[in-house]
């Protein structure tokens, strides 16, 4: 991907981004989506799919949609992508928790996170965002898995 500087049409876009991102139903979806929401399955992401119409099937489009967007801008030559990245972690973050399922979601979902998969493929700093996130999910998918530490004995 090649790199450019940014100008400041990429100034007011990545701000216009940030901004948006603080909307209270996007801000209550993204807190479902990186703090609620673990799938450790496919199925488990299609169930949230399948329901349409319910509270977890709108965030989960709406964040998936957002970063989507956010991405298809820096694939179309929008947004500088030096820029994107160096102010973007949260999408790879999410592409993190649903990058073992791609394949099987876009049997149902053939356009799940394609833009984002496009900025990966082109960008190395990109792939380098993605790899560090998810060693950041799979510590914290074996950290709720893990069963609770015995309460600590203070000896008498």
């Amino acid at each position: 991907m090649e790199s450019t500087l940014a100008a400041r049409e990429d100034a007011a876009t990545i701000l216009k981004l940030y901004e948006l991102r603080q909307e209270p139903e996007l801000r209550k979806a993204r807190a479902w989506m990186t703090g609620a929401f673990w799938p450790t399955s496919a199925e488990e992401i299609q169930i949230v799919l399948n329901d349409a119409g319910s509270e977890t099937n709108c965030w989960f489009r709406q964040v998936t949609s957002y970063w989507e967007m956010a991405a298809a801008l820096v694939n179309h030559g929008v947004l500088a992508p030096d820029l994107f990245l160096d102010c973007s972690t949260e999408p790879f973050f999410i592409a993190a928790k649903f990058w073992p399922y791609v394949g099987e979601i876009r049997k149902q979902a053939p356009g799940f996170m394609v833009q984002i998969e496009k900025l990966v493929e082109r960008s190395g700093t990109a792939r380098q965002k993605l790899e560090a996130m998810q060693v950041r999910v799979k510590k914290r998918l074996a950290a709720r898995e893990a069963p609770p530490l015995a309460d600590i004995q203070r000896p008498d």
